[in-house]
């Protein structure tokens, strides 16, 4: 059974935590707001080289004093779009440099000032500021600056803790042999995954060790624990997310799998290395300060280690955690050896076009037959084709600088065409999908009949106008079309019959007759996009083999 004063030190323990954590989080929470968009427009803006990225990386995580935020914060970056995998990359190698800033308020200002003389009144200062500010940008700034004195005054009870624990409790029998450092490693990990903060792990860390509760050499091999236990933040985030979300976490863990494995192979020696750092730069002996400087040590060591290789790592990992979408938006016949010979290149970009108009078709047909849960689909469809048709662009781009023939090169201009023809009807589709999904179904069985002789008039219409199709003939999809043009125009007028007899509610009428608006545009778009191609398919299949382009691409 535990003691009186047992208890009474393991309820100083938790709340010296539970005030670490919760200064941290007013911290970071009220710095984030504080500085308002200046954070999106580092992310956005700074990272464009890998050198700048990996700075933004360190200041921002600096000043929010959170790599788990600044790590959540850029996932979101890549997912939309508005970061590369690479440029993500080195501002993550940036954040684990930022976050020992933490580890260096604690040894430099935890414990060499009275923590309650600096603690209280940032509290009471912080918290006036923020009552009398409000929701502002000053008032998030006040509290930061009570989690600020929440953060020392946290620190300060835990260092009381250890201090009064040490001469009682110490650990420094466990960490004799290879498997006792694996043991205060495997602790560190347990800390930040617990605690969901490796700043929090860490000012465990470098108390208890000052404490004397924990060796150096153990209080190390738990900040390399630590370290990498902050992954966890990352990881979780990213469950269920987007391909290029995973791959950033994947990029985290990996990195700090690594480091943390290179770290505690050579213990030793960067144990070494920070004695001498350390009587180079004049700083005091104490443990606290000698542990901030091997995190931030063997985490530089990490990044001089990937730098170079980064690159090749990332496109490792774009090969891999693929989604359906990526998968289809792939090229398969797009490829640069063809473009010295004309008919090979024209062949594969009307064969990639030919798998667009393939898949835009099926996204219009199911959007048409909807079953009304068709949106998810269409929106990973809709990506695809999208891909595809940057990929096409590309290409046409490529074959431009080639010195093609110039009946060839007449022609492209025709293929960026077919693209947005079927990136148009890939929009359309899941702006129907969308509409219809809370759609009510139609009452008036006379109408709801014709909608749906509409419906399958477009399908049929559909497999008429396949440019692969033995049955296609431009002709008769244009005739088809025009068809369908006045059936849409009797259509619409019915719709409106319907609605001023009240036979369907207004609302309704008016979300139909945009409906099916739609429709008849993305038909229209389908059919002159399968013209288009089927004349390219012409062209690819007469053209001589054996002539080659004479420009770059030649050589």
């Amino acid at each position: 059974m535990p003691g009186l004063q047992d208890l009474i030190m393991l309820g100083s323990f938790a709340g010296g935590v539970g005030l670490f954590l919760l200064g941290m989080k007013l911290m970071t929470d009220g710095l984030k707001v504080a500085a308002g968009h200046a954070l999106r427009h580092i992310l956005s803006q700074w990272t464009k080289t890998p050198l700048r990225g990996f700075l933004s990386g360190i200041l921002i995580t600096s000043l929010v004093q959170s790599s788990s935020a600044v790590t959540v914060a850029v996932i979101g970056f890549v997912n939309a779009g508005l970061l590369s995998l690479l440029q993500t990359v080195y501002v993550i190698y940036g954040t684990n440099i930022g976050t020992t800033m933490t580890s260096w308020l604690v040894a430099l200002v935890g414990f060499k000032i009275d923590v309650q003389a600096l603690a209280l009144p940032l509290i009471g200062l912080g918290m006036v500021v923020r009552l009398i500010s409000g929701g502002s940008r000053r008032g998030a700034l006040a509290e930061a600056i009570a989690g600020f004195g929440l953060f020392f005054l946290g620190i300060g009870i835990l260092k009381d803790t250890f201090t009064d624990a040490g001469s009682s409790l110490s650990l420094t029998g466990y960490s004799a042999d290879g498997a006792g450092m694996l043991l205060f490693t495997g602790a560190g990990f347990l800390l930040t995954f617990l605690m969901q903060s490796s700043s929090a792990a860490m000012a465990v860390t470098l108390t208890a060790a000052a404490g004397g509760v924990i060796p150096f050499t153990a209080a190390a091999a738990t900040v390399i624990g630590a370290n990498v236990g902050t992954t966890s933040t990352a990881a979780l985030a990213v469950l269920g997310a987007t391909p290029n979300a995973q791959r950033t976490a994947a990029a985290h863990v990996m990195f700090n799998l690594l480091t943390g494995f290179i770290a505690l192979l050579l213990l030793a020696p960067l144990l070494e290395l920070v004695e001498l750092v350390q009587q180079y730069l004049g700083l005091d002996d104490a443990v606290a300060t000698r542990l901030a400087l091997f995190h931030t040590l063997f985490n530089v060591l990490g990044v001089a280690m990937l730098w170079v290789v980064t690159p090749r790592m990332v496109r490792w990992l774009e090969r891999r955690m693929r989604s359906a979408e990526e998968d289809l938006g792939r090229p398969v016949y797009l490829d640069n050896n063809v473009v010295r010979t004309p008919a090979l290149a024209l062949n594969a970009m009307v064969l990639e076009l030919g798998r667009m108009g393939d898949l835009a078709s099926k996204m219009l047909r199911d959007a048409i037959s909807t079953e009304r849960h068709v949106g998810s689909q269409l929106h990973k469809e809709r990506t695809a084709i999208e891909r595809l048709a940057n990929a096409v662009n590309e290409f046409s781009l490529t074959l431009q600088r080639s010195n093609l023939p110039g009946d060839i090169t007449d022609h492209l201009p025709l293929a960026l065409r077919v693209s947005r023809y079927y990136i148009e009807v890939a929009n359309v589709s899941v702006a129907m999908a969308k509409v219809q999904e809370d759609l009510p179904y139609i009452e008036d069985r006379v109408m709801e009949e014709k909608l749906g002789q509409f419906r399958s008039e477009c399908v049929a219409l559909l497999e008429l106008a396949d440019p692969q199709g033995e049955r296609f003939s431009a002709e008769a999809a244009q005739q088809g079309l025009e068809k369908l043009e006045q059936d849409y125009q009797q259509l619409k007028a019915q719709l409106l019959h319907a609605g001023s007899q009240e036979r369907i509610r207004l609302q309704q009428m008016v979300t139909e007759l945009d409906l099916y608006r739609n429709v008849r545009r993305a038909m229209e778009q389908a059919v002159k996009g399968a013209s288009h191609l089927r004349t390219l398919m012409e062209l690819a299949k007469n053209y001589p083999l054996t002539e080659e382009a004479s420009g770059p691409g030649s050589s």
